[in-house]
């Protein structure tokens, strides 16, 4: 167990989200809504230019590692139906 003081872990419990956690909190729900009206199938690299257009100012490795988080992956390859 840490050496922690209780004093100190309470008063970092009760400390609010930083700034920078905000706004990845606040882009990652724009992020999953453009992947998701792309069908599951755009990687970071497109969705990078989705926000880009509403106004929304971010980096395509930010977008990346926001992603990965919440386990959002890009559709690779697909399957041809037998037949056609």
């Amino acid at each position: 167990m840490m050496s922690v003081h209780p004093s100190g872990y309470y008063a970092w419990k009760a400390e609010p989200l930083s700034p920078r956690q905000q706004e990845d909190q606040r882009l990652t729900g724009l992020i999953t809504q453009f992947w998701l009206e792309s069908g599951g199938v755009y990687g970071y690299r497109k969705i990078t230019d989705d926000p880009r257009e509403v106004g929304e100012s971010c980096g395509k490795y930010r977008v990346r590692r926001l992603m990965r988080m919440e386990g959002l992956r890009a559709q690779v390859g697909y399957r041809r139906r037998p037949g056609q």
